[in-house]
């Protein structure tokens, strides 16, 4: 049973996730309809922006880190291009090799990388 304090990391974990996916969501629109970009390349900017939401909080919130940020900096984009390729190949496997429908796959890699994420982050990138 986890204590007390690893409850509440985890909590804060998932609020910091909740506010990573809303600025990826909100600066990809504001880049679609204020910048005109298109869609992809709006959402890659909204993504790289919640990197570094996700990090900052990660960081100093979550996690509370005082790793210097040339040690965690380079840790957490590990972590984060790996959970990149995680997603693709669970969803290349889920729909390609199995057959599954983009939006089933797609709900179960987001259910599996969060878990695996944290994991990573509180006992590497962030130690």
């Amino acid at each position: 049973m986890p204590n007390a304090e690893t409850v509440t990391r985890i909590a804060r974990y998932g609020v910091s996730g909740v506010l990573s996916a809303l600025t990826h969501f909100t600066v990809g629109m504001a880049a679609t309809v204020l910048l005109g970009l298109p869609p992809v390349p709006a959402s890659t900017v909204g993504f790289a922006a919640s990197v570094a939401v996700s990090y900052l909080l990660q960081r100093t919130w979550v996690f509370r880190s005082g790793t210097a940020h040339t040690v965690t900096g380079p840790r957490f984009l590990t972590v984060t291009a790996a959970a990149l390729g995680f997603n693709t190949v669970i969803l290349w496997a889920g729909v390609s090799l199995l057959g599954g429908t983009f939006a089933v796959v797609q709900v179960v890699a987001i259910l599996l990388i969060p878990g695996l994420n944290y994991v990573l982050h509180s006992r590497w990138t962030f130690t």
